[in-house]
């Protein structure tokens, strides 16, 4: 049987390699991040094992792999970490003069959006601030934020936006918006359709492409015309806006994208965009992180760039 943890004798440090390391699931680049070797990462978890009585992680060929323990434990011991550092250290952040990493999951719309105007500010504050943006690929990042696997994430969340209104002050994550934009149609110069205004006729009798992020056959404009009793033929299917506004370009297909995005994309003079002939709710992009995350003064200023970051695109 596992023996009792002595906590009156545990060394917190080892909390500390043990947080890097769930967060990395790699111990070269966990060892980087905390600036010590690879084999001292490993001691550390090895006194950490025998504090605890049991095994934490198991080597994988990627890396290492969390027990369930370690899976139960990790957030617990983030938010702990995270209220101690904020206690002890509250106001300790210059951007100046203190080296800061931060992950943001993204989607490649709000990156190409908010992105140019986010670096700018760090390079003209000669902030030592690194980012590493990772994809988003679902539109609830709560299990990415609950695990630390990144610090913050941006992207349209409305159903994980709900959850954490409903839950009120239980709530683990934090939200907050960054931009409102509606939508538009996209088809390339010279298509027949850009001559005059677009009608729901004409464009339920084009050939569409629908940028789809869960892999789904059908978006929201699909919903949006079957209420209508109407339906379009999508030919292609792609899951980055991007792709979407290339293909567009150089073909006869329509697309639907954020208004906001055609034009931080550089977009605007290879395609023409018209109102959509239908009613769509504007796409809502928000800014969620964890509540371990509130008094830490690194993420604060990030998160008041990032917040200048939106402003900024808007304009």
């Amino acid at each position: 049987m596992p023996s009792a943890l002595n906590f009156r004798t545990l060394d917190l440090n080892l909390l500390r390699v043990f947080d890097v390391v769930m967060a990395e699931r790699n111990l070269t680049r966990a060892a980087d991040r905390l600036a010590i070797t690879q084999p001292a990462v490993s001691n550390a978890l090895k006194r950490l094992k025998e504090s605890i009585g049991e095994d934490l992680l198991t080597r994988s060929p990627s890396g290492v792999t969390p027990t369930p323990r370690a899976e139960a434990l990790w957030p617990e011991v983030r938010t702990a970490l995270g209220s101690l550092r904020a206690a002890l250290a509250p106001g300790e952040f210059n951007p100046q003069a203190d080296p800061a990493s931060f992950r943001i999951a993204i989607a490649d719309a709000a990156a190409a959006t908010f992105m140019p105007h986010l670096v700018a500010q760090i390079e003209q504050a000669r902030a030592l601030a690194n980012l590493r943006l990772l994809p988003l690929t679902s539109r609830d990042p709560s299990r990415l934020l609950e695990r630390g696997e990144a610090d913050l994430a941006i992207g349209h969340f409305p159903e994980a936006v709900a959850a954490l209104i409903d839950a009120g002050p239980e709530a683990t994550l934090r939200h907050q918006l960054l931009q409102k934009s509606g939508y538009v149609c996209v088809m390339r110069q010279g298509h027949p359709l850009a001559r005059g205004e677009l009608t729901l006729d004409g464009y339920c009798a084009a050939h569409h492409l629908l940028v789809s992020f869960s892999g789904r056959a059908t978006g929201r404009a699909d919903l949006a015309l079957a209420a209508l009793k109407r339906e379009r033929r999508v030919v292609l299917s792609v899951n980055q806006y991007f792709t979407a506004g290339r293909v567009v370009a150089k073909s006869n297909l329509l697309t639907v994208l954020p208004a906001a995005f055609v034009g931080a994309a550089g977009f605007c003079e290879k395609v023409v965009t018209r109102a959509l002939p239908f009613e769509l709710e504007p796409l809502h992009t928000t800014l969620l992180w964890h509540q371990r995350h509130d008094r830490v003064s690194s993420q604060e200023w990030l998160r008041s760039r990032l917040v200048d970051a939106a402003q900024l695109s808007a304009e």
